[in-house]
């Protein structure tokens, strides 16, 4: 994978793991999606992060001891049948020149020497508790090199969380992995742009999902960073819908929440435009509610600030925007203390972002908002969402949904927007729209 220094990203995790100590980690598994067909296979985020690796039924193993550190892959063997239904398989033998890695096995021999490894350990990292399977296997392995005590070889004692070492090094991104998340926003931000562009009343969800997908393929994208939001309407006011199959009506406001990965890095775009062209009176006040308070997100996104500051600022501005509009009523301030905005803005401001579209990391150290540092990506994605059966409100507003969505850079100085192409002021999405 050009750019990536996979073995530099096992280097690190090595030096902070601690003495006498081994890391496993499993690549992702094969999902059926009905009777003989499976989903399409991807990596798993920490597997590829320490790897580059593509293919399934593998594991990766980091020992370190006083004297050395080392990589081990177990990998599936080279089998021509098998690859004539599958395809190609690197094959151990192959493996150590090409991933770099320091030995490599096949996946078949790792119930054997997986003891072996273990033995004279003190201490076992892996994502404890997230998968079940894996964890009978590693307590199985521990508990083979128990039984050779009585020869002088100590078992490994200590069960480590892998997740403070290793997810906290995928917080902050290289610049390798910065060009990938840029390239991805990118492509995305065009894919918004077509919808925009061709989006008719009529319709349905799905036809712009697809109209995305194709446009993201064609710039080299593969695949999804997530399953596409396409809600047209009051399904905008669903946060998570993805049903997608919905006509588009006159007078709808469609919100697309969508993004492509490049290379297994993520972007997360959000969009919300009028199906006609033409936002009517409520939409506009809403919407311009929201992008303000994202502007006013974004410009707490540098060095020094913490985590929270974006949604901060956020909440205030929609809170005050909707004291302005009457959908809430009495003193801004009081109103936060009470979370009175909720009903209307239910969730946080946003999320880290990286191999994972909800990427890994601590949001809080020792109970505290963590300050932003540079090499930081996350998104700023306020919204207003007026349920049709919000009956505290006056009718004219039921039925609205609006989310924007940037990925947003930590950088030394401040802050870069990587999905700033895609056009989001009253103004410019009115202007594109009709230009078609």
């Amino acid at each position: 994978m050009p750019g990536i220094n996979f073995g530099l990203n096992r280097q690190t995790l090595l030096q902070n793991m601690v003495n006498n100590s081994v890391a496993i980690i499993p690549s992702a598994a094969l999902k059926v999606r009905n009777r003989d067909c499976e989903f399409p296979f991807r990596q798993d985020s920490d597997f590829f992060y320490l790897s580059g690796f593509t293919e399934d039924d593998a594991v990766l193993v980091l020992r370190k001891t006083d004297d050395k550190s080392e990589s081990i892959l177990f990998c599936q063997s080279k089998n021509k049948e098998m690859e004539i239904w599958t395809g190609f398989r690197l094959g151990p033998d192959a493996a150590v020149d090409a991933l770099g890695v320091d030995r490599a096995f096949a996946t078949s021999e790792l119930s054997k020497c997986l003891p072996e490894l273990l033995a004279d350990i003190q201490s076992v990292y892996a994502l404890w508790g997230s998968d079940k399977e894996w964890d009978q296997k590693f307590i199985q392995a521990i508990e083979q090199v128990k039984l050779k005590v009585r020869t002088g070889i100590t078992a490994p004692t200590g069960m480590l969380a892998i997740e403070p070492l290793l997810h906290e090094q995928r917080l902050i991104k290289s610049s390798a992995e910065i060009d990938l998340m840029t390239q991805a926003a990118q492509i995305s931000a065009q894919a918004h742009i077509k919808a925009m562009q061709l989006v008719k009343p009529g319709m349905f969800e799905y036809m712009l999902e697809g109209e995305i997908r194709h446009h993201c393929a064609m710039q080299g994208s593969r695949f999804d960073a997530y399953t596409s939001i396409v809600g047209s309407g009051e399904n905008a006011c669903i946060l998570h819908y993805n049903n997608n199959d919905e006509k588009i009506h006159d007078g709808d406001l469609i919100l697309i929440d969508a993004g492509c990965e490049v290379n297994h890095y993520a972007s997360d775009i959000t969009r919300t435009f009028p199906a006609n062209g033409t936002f009517n009176t409520e939409q506009r006040a809403l919407y311009q509610i929201v992008l303000d308070a994202q502007l006013a997100g974004i410009e707490q996104v540098k060095p020094g600030n913490n985590y929270n500051a974006p949604h901060e600022a956020v909440v205030q501005v929609i809170t005050q925007g909707l004291v302005d509009l009457g959908l809430l009523k009495g003193e801004v301030s009081e109103l936060i203390a009470q979370e009175a905005y909720k009903p209307f803005f239910m969730h946080k401001t946003g999320h880290w972002l990286g191999l994972d579209v909800h990427d890994v990391g601590a949001y809080k150290i020792k109970g505290q908002w963590r300050d932003l540092q540079a090499g930081m990506l996350l998104t700023v994605e306020p919204g207003i969402y007026v349920a049709v059966d919000e009956l505290t409100v006056d009718e004219k507003w039921r039925g609205i949904g609006i989310r924007i969505e940037d990925d947003i850079l930590v950088t030394d100085t401040g802050h870069k927007v990587l999905s700033k192409d895609v056009p989001k002021s009253i103004d410019a999405i009115e202007t594109l729209m009709a230009a078609q």
